[in-house]
């Protein structure tokens, strides 16, 4: 028996500077707010936000720790889709990334940490 993962927590350096983006990439990717810096799937799986400890170290994206958080897109269209409404909505967004069919988009919120929203065309592995 594996265990199901139901929750993440991330700490950002300043939840006022951090939640705007959040708000509206939860929200595009199908997430619910249950509360001030608590998001579900509505399926299990809850995101939640808190403070990070002032003085504490800044995240690294080569360092120990969390890498980044990937999500399953249910099309190529959609990463477009996500792309388009982040910049319109004012958020620096990079450009698409692709692989052999797989539509990648690495997002970074204002602490550098990545969100991965990806669209693996039937029969890619998620991971490599």
């Amino acid at each position: 028996m594996s265990l199901k993962v139901d929750h993440v927590t991330i700490l950002v350096k300043s939840l006022t500077g951090s939640m705007p983006y959040y708000t509206k990439l939860l929200e595009l990717i199908g997430f619910t707010q249950l509360r001030d810096f608590v998001w579900t799937d509505n399926n299990g799986f809850f995101l939640q936000f808190n403070q990070a400890k002032e003085g504490s170290r800044e995240y690294d994206r080569y360092g120990a720790g969390m890498n980044h958080i990937g999500f399953s897109a249910p099309s190529a269209e959609f990463v477009i889709d996500l792309q388009t409404k982040m910049k319109a909505s004012g958020f620096d967004v990079p450009e698409i990334q692709n692989f052999d069919g797989v539509k990648a988009l690495f997002m970074k919120d204002a602490d550098g940490i990545r969100f991965e929203i990806t669209y693996y065309p039937p029969g890619m592995a998620v991971v490599e």
